[in-house]
Parts: structure tokens; sequence; C-alpha cells
């Protein structure tokens, strides 16, 4: 049964495991974990006893298998069952015959749990970083797998100077200074990237760093282990984890992450002690059958989802596109369709704000003494479906200011809805409707103030310089644009996921091309950092507007080691004075879905070591037909410039 309701939720993150010993009365094991309360277990399929090499050849041997296929129905092994290689396994071993023995295994396990249609299987850790062979071995089998993923086991270990390397972790390891992540990250380079080769985590009583634990999340973790041995014990007895451990449990949980608890029971709980757990925490109803060892556990697990904050609506609007790949908006090149004008003009707090920006630009322009007398120009260019309109009428109306609004579209079907918008509002002596590019029209008057929300997930990327440097010839000297400024930023992030969907179209342009994605499964490595800057109007004798930006990241040295797929692009703009419209995560504008961040991936991921900087470069190239950006990285390693020309991806002008 699920940890609980959490509204909003539907991730695999409410059903936990349990990882259980071999045993040949499978239907009997799976009745007995899901009674108690488990929904998956993670179960050997192989008797561990059994060596290949000591079966006799030609001797027609049946494998020592956990039951037969027919134990349980096709959608009892597919749903509850996780397949558990054999931890013996070391093809990396100098002993000839266990390597030999270890790789027929693991093919016969394989393929066992592919004929029994198991969703995962759970292979053993790596013995060391030094894994060339398990990882050969395991790529073969990737290459003709059906749809199971792969979960390989990983520590969740990073020896810090004050932690295990002073004996501090409770998980042994025959280096000294160990970063797992290394381990993990070797094994995936060797297997190319393959995306149904992700991470189980075991999770003991040490943890690494905030900044080493934060890298997991752009990685493709499935589950995570959950060792009895790294629970605490609370005043009453009972299991329960501490600080920092429930921090990362709730990591995990929004990252639709699988708790598998594992171990022998640690905490001996007397009947009084369970006669007296509130309802809510636990559920002691098994009607007559024994009681699960492990169910304080699961009930502790069970009680940090239900605690947890239902999901905001917003989050719950944008579900459907976390880690979903967008081609970025053509805006002179493509009309918007009714459905996106709407999707747009629901974003009451982007309005907001320019409706504050327009009022402080109205009380500015025009003192209290002259309201009555002075009527103010403004125009909006690119106005849809009149949002804008609506929004510096309303500035007007708060201010006491008299307003005229030209609403320049080149969308002629926008236009017809702006049309019916004047008449329904009774705005004709207010409004006057254009149907034009800005670029072309011949404006009647000059105006006070220009209004636009040509902003792009980058800031320019959806070419706001040129249209308002072509427009600005229609604002007075000293009228007021906005917005005033806006400046983009990168940010190197960990995307296994976002890698390998670009990865999987197998050519060039997909590479050099920036996505519109919801982040999500992303670990952001260092603060981002300002990248190009534009500021409207641009008074400048000659207008240029290309770009070119060289940044300097470093990663905390505690992270580790870690992997740059490419980077997140954010903006934030100052549509006037104090009034800030942005998506740049440290200063982002609250409850605002109009923009997601931009991904502009890497070809070829860079690994940073700990210590190491990343240099980065960053151009903006102007073509008398197209915009486009080029992005390269030149340190710790050198990359190809990506997007040369704008050969794969461009904006049209």
């Amino acid at each position: 049964m699920p940890l609980g309701q959490r509204p909003g939720d539907k991730s695999d993150s409410r059903f936990c495991g349990v990882e259980t010993e071999f045993d040949d009365d499978v239907a009997q094991v799976l009745a007995f974990n899901v009674s108690g309360g488990f929904d998956f277990m993670v179960l050997p399929l192989m008797d561990p006893a059994y060596r290949p090499s000591l079966v006799t050849s030609g001797s027609g041997a049946v494998l020592p298998c956990a039951g037969s296929d027919l134990v349980l129905s096709p959608s009892q092994w597919s749903s509850h069952v996780v397949g558990k290689i054999s931890s013996w396994i070391d093809l990396d071993s100098e002993d000839e015959v266990l390597r030999m023995d270890s790789e027929i295994a693991l093919k016969q396990e394989i393929a066992w749990a592919s004929h029994l249609s198991l969703q995962a299987c759970l292979l053993p850790s790596p013995k060391s970083a030094s894994c060339a062979n398990y990882a050969r071995c395991v790529n073969q089998i990737l290459q003709s797998l059906n749809n199971m993923q792969l979960w390989l086991r990983i520590p969740l270990q990073k020896n810090d100077d004050d932690d295990a390397m002073n004996g501090n972790s409770d998980h042994h390891s025959s280096d000294g200074d160990v970063d797992s992540w290394e381990w993990w990250n070797s094994f995936r380079l060797l297997c190319e990237h393959h995306s149904q080769l992700s991470i189980a985590l075991d999770v003991w009583s040490t943890l690494p760093s905030p900044n080493s634990l934060g890298r997991w999340f752009g990685e493709p973790v499935r589950a995570a282990i959950l060792h009895t041995s790294a629970f605490l014990t609370n005043a009453r007895g009972f299991p329960c984890l501490s600080k920092r451990h429930q921090k990362l449990i709730d990591g995990l949980f929004n990252h639709s992450i699988q708790i598998v608890v594992c171990g022998k029971p640690a905490h001996n709980i007397s009947a009084d002690s369970l006669e007296s757990v509130p309802t809510n925490y636990s559920n002691n109803h098994v009607d007559g059958i024994a009681r699960h060892p492990l169910r304080s556990y699961l009930d502790y697990v069970a009680y940090l989802y239900q605690r947890m904050d239902p999901l905001p609506e917003q989050e719950r609007f944008e579900l459907g596109y976390r880690d979903f790949l967008q081609s970025p908006l053509q805006p002179l090149m493509d009309n918007l369709e009714a459905q996106t004008y709407e999707t747009f003009e629901r974003d009451t707090m982007k309005y907001s704000q320019y409706q504050r920006a327009v009022a402080k630009a109205l009380i500015d322009r025009v003192p209290d003494d002259q309201a009555s007398n002075v009527t103010t120009v403004l125009m909006v260019v690119g106005a849809g479906r009149g949002p804008l309109v609506r929004a510096s009428l309303q500035a007007a109306e708060e201010t006491g200011r008299k307003l005229k609004v030209y609403a320049v579209e080149k969308n002629p079907n926008a236009v017809v809805t702006l049309h019916s918008l004047v008449k329904l509002e009774g705005w004709e002596n207010q409004v006057t409707v254009v149907s034009s590019d800005m670029r072309c029209w011949d404006a009647p008057a000059k105006a006070d103030i220009l209004v636009s929300e040509l902003l792009g997930s980058f800031g320019d990327n959806e070419l706001s310089p040129e249209c308002l440097d072509g427009a600005q010839r229609f604002l007075k000297e000293d009228g007021i644009s906005i917005p005033s400024s806006y400046t983009s930023f990168i940010q190197p992030v960990t995307a296994s996921k976002l890698y390998n969907d670009v990865k999987s179209h197998k050519d060039l342009v997909h590479f050099e091309t920036a996505y519109v994605v919801k982040l999500h499964s992303v670990a952001r490595l260092a603060p981002s950092q300002p990248v190009f800057t534009f500021t409207h109007p641009n008074r400048s004798a000659e207008i240029n507007n290309q770009r070119y930006q060289k940044l300097r990241f470093e990663i905390p040295r505690d992270t580790g080691s870690a992997m740059v797929h490419g980077f997140a692009g954010y903006f934030d703009a100052i549509l006037y004075k104090d009034v800030h419209l942005g998506i740049e995560p440290t200063t982002a504008t609250p409850k605002m879905f109009s923009w997601f961040a931009i991904f502009f991936p890497l070809r070829k991921p860079v690994c940073i070591k700990p210590g190491s900087p990343l240099e980065v470069h960053f151009w903006r190239c102007c073509g008398s037909t197209k915009v486009w950006y080029e992005w390269s990285v030149t340190s710790p390693s050198t990359t190809d410039i990506h997007n040369s020309n704008g050969r794969s991806y461009w904006v049209g002008l």
C-alpha cells in the first residue's frame, strides 16, 4: 500500500520496498511483505551458493532460481518484484574462475529477470572505480535488453576530512579516500551513458556534505536503499532519522525516488509501546498475521512522506513539463496559437508586475496637478490578445492618469481578438489597434511609454533587443521603455535525463539546440553568473547586439567530482525602477509560470574535479536573417564550439 496521500503527487516515491533474503517460496515471501505494508520487494533471483563452474558439464542441471515463473502472476512479478543480482559476482576479480563464473551468472540472472518481465534488477556495487570488465559485460547486456532498468548499487559515500576519514563511516571500503560517485561515473562512461542504466543509492548512518549529496539529484537515481543501521532511536524506543537524513529523504521523495528498507531490525519495541502508537503513525491491524519485523521502519518512512506539504497548485500544473525538452518560440517567424496565448495570460503575477511598473512610470511622467489635463501616449508592442493593454489601463485608473493606448500586433489572428476585446470592454476612445510588425509601423505620434513582453527564457533569445531597437524610433527622447533592461544568466548543471533525451536523437542538431525546460532532476553545481545585458531605449550611435562573455565557475570543493551535462539559462529584467521580473533562482519572481529555464547541452559532458575551475564561453551572434548562440568549454577540458555559424539552431529575424 502507498506510504500515504500527498495531494498532487502521483510519483513512484509513494511506494516503499524491502530487500529480502533468498527464499524458494516466493509467493509466501511476497504475501508476508505485502501484508506487512511494503509495496514491492528486492528479491535474490538465484541461490547465493550457485556457481556455474561447480555444475557438471552436460548434466542438464536446472538453474537454482527463486521459484518458477508460475508461482506468481505476470502482473505480480512486474509490479511487486525487483530482481537482486547475486552479490558475490565480481567481474574484475583477479581470480579467473570467479571472473568467468561471475560473467556467466550475471547473464543468466538477467535473462531470467527478462523472462519474468521484471521492471528492474539491482546490480551489485562495483568493488572499486576500476570496473571495466563489469561495465563491459553490463553494456553488452544493455544492447539487447528489453525495457527493464538496471539499478547499479552505489554506496552514498564520500570520505570528507572530518567524517569517514576519521573512522566515522559504518560501511566498509578497502580504499582510504573514497568518493563513490567516481565509481558510478566510471561505470556509466564505459556504458556510454545508457538510458536504462540507473542508480540505487545505499544510505547509511553517515552522510557526505550537502553539496556532495546535491549532485546525485542530477543523476538517474531510481531508488535509495535505507539501512536499518542508519536509524537513531527516539525517546519512546522507536526508530527515527537525523535531521540531515530527514532532509535527504524529503529530497528523494520530491525527485520520485523510491525508498527500499534493508537490514535486520535494530530496535526492540515492546508490545506496550506498539499499543500506544497513534493511528496516523502506524497501522497495527494485520488481521492475525505476525507484524513485519521492519514495520516500524516503514511507518517512520511513511510518517516522513505524509508530513510533506501538498504540491502547490503551480507545481501541479507544471508536473507534465518537468524535464521535458521544448523548442523555444520563434516569435517573429511564427504566429502563436490561441491556446499558447491563454496559457501565458493566466500568469497573473507577471501582469501584476507590469501594472505596478506602468503605474510608477505614469506617476513619474505626469505630476498630480496635471493628471486631468495631460494624456500619456502608451504603445504596447507585441500586444497579443491584450493582457498588457488591460494592465496599462488598470494602472491609469489606479493612478488617476489619462491614457491613449496603441496596441501593435503582427499576428492577424490575435488582431481579431483585440478588436473584439476593445468593443467588449468599451475601450474605443482609449485604445487603437494596429495590425503591423512593430519594426515596420509608421507611428502617428511619439510614445511616452513603450511596453512589451518580448522576453524569452534567456532574456534576449526571442529577439527583444532587435524588436525594441526597431520600435524605439517612435519613443520620445525622454520616453520610458518597460522593460528598461534585462540580463541573462547561466549555471552549470548535472542533468543526466536531459542529456540522454538529447542523445536519443543521435544527431548533431539536437546537441546544438537550446531547449526550454522545467528543470527538476538536475544538480545545480555553482551559483549562476550574468552573461548578456541589454538596456532600452538604446541611444548608442551604432547599435550592435552581438555579445561575447567568458565566465569562470568554481565548484565547491566539498562537492567532489561532478559531471557537467550543460548549462541552465535564466533571465532577470528590470521593468521600471525597483519593479523587476525574472526566473534567476536567487531572485525569481514568485508564483510566475510564463517562463521555464533554457538548457544549453554539451555534446560531450565535462567531468569537473574538486578545486578545478570551469571556464565557459558564450557568444550571441547576429546575421542579416537570424540570431544565434554559440557556446564552448575550455577548462578543465576543451569542447567543440557548439552551433558554429548557427548551423543547427537560430532565431529568425
